[in-house]
């Protein structure tokens, strides 16, 4: 429960951070912290419009997208302090509810009929499946190495001991950030500020919705991103206690938003035809975690 309570925080001003990095690396003042989040409650308040072309998977797919990530949420652990759905293996469960919400928010883009957003839908569901292995291969290769299969357990008893953990640590937060990036559409995958529908995927997926749906996306990503940072942090939590814990969930919440946003200040998207190889160089880093893993436990024949 505390893991989600500091999530939800954390949502309400991860997005507003980025913003504000990418304003001021610009020479920009730029808007307030908690800008994003007003323009998400103005949209709550606003009716949907829904196209005559669209059925009612269009107008369920925003809050079973939501209602995903919740879930998957509710599995992230804080620490020593699990989380709300804890056994063995959940992180199996994480993943795919993931997967289901971006099930029904693709399906939800080919139902408009448009063919500028079913080709969003089918970049976002080739980059989704090319970003699995790289998340499956680094959690089990920290499931080898702590003999635990859930993420409560695997974070609670992960710890440093020499230089070679200490480098799995940092590259496994590499991939993480990386995964975040790639899953919310983000820089150097995705411009969420390009407006040109040929080079873009997630943007170009919600072009129809309007209103609270459209509240409901946004706030979705505002999610996923404190989701992922809370994942990070745990590498750097351990065992701590709560009067310790809080204060580096936060910091490792604003140092991730910082970074996101000098990504998207300094980085150029790729061109389309390079986005899956760069997916697939984070799978070859997870490889490197695993044969690292492997490497500590001894267990090269």
């Amino acid at each position: 429960m505390v893991s989600l309570i500091l999530i939800l925080v954390a949502s309400l001003f991860f997005t507003g951070i980025v913003i504000r990095t990418k304003s001021l690396a610009s020479g920009r003042k730029g808007p307030g912290i908690f800008q994003p989040m007003k323009d998400i409650f103005r949209l709550l308040k606003k009716g949907s419009v829904y196209s005559s072309t669209t059925s009612i998977i269009f107008q369920i797919a925003p809050s079973f997208y939501i209602a995903s990530v919740l879930m998957a949420i509710l599995i992230v652990p804080l620490g020593d302090y699990p989380g709300v759905i804890s056994f063995q293996g959940d992180f199996i469960l994480f993943a795919y509810l993931l997967a289901f919400g971006k099930f029904f928010m693709i399906i939800s883009a080919l139902d408009t009929g448009s063919s500028f957003e079913g080709m969003g839908a089918s970049r976002e569901s080739l980059f989704s499946m090319l970003v699995e292995p790289a998340f499956f291969i680094l959690m089990g290769s920290f499931a080898l190495l702590t003999g635990h299969t859930s993420f409560h357990d695997i974070f609670a008893t992960l710890h440093y001991g020499s230089n070679i953990s200490y480098l799995l640590g940092l590259l496994a937060t590499f991939v993480f950030i990386m995964i975040a990036m790639i899953e919310n559409s983000r820089m150097p995958v995705d411009d969420p500020k390009t407006h040109l529908e040929l080079t873009m995927i997630h943007e170009v997926m919600v072009l129809d919705n309007s209103g609270f749906d459209l509240g409901l996306i946004l706030h979705t990503t505002n999610l996923k991103f404190a989701m992922y940072g809370a994942i990070i942090s745990n590498f750097f939590i351990g065992d701590l206690s709560l009067i310790y814990t809080i204060p580096i969930f936060f910091a490792v919440q604003i140092g991730f938003a910082i970074v996101a946003g000098l990504l998207e200040s300094f980085m150029a998207r790729f061109r389309m035809s390079h986005n899956p190889q760069f997916i697939f160089i984070l799978t070859s880093v997870s490889l490197l975690i695993f044969f690292g893993v492997l490497l500590l436990l001894e267990r090269f024949v």
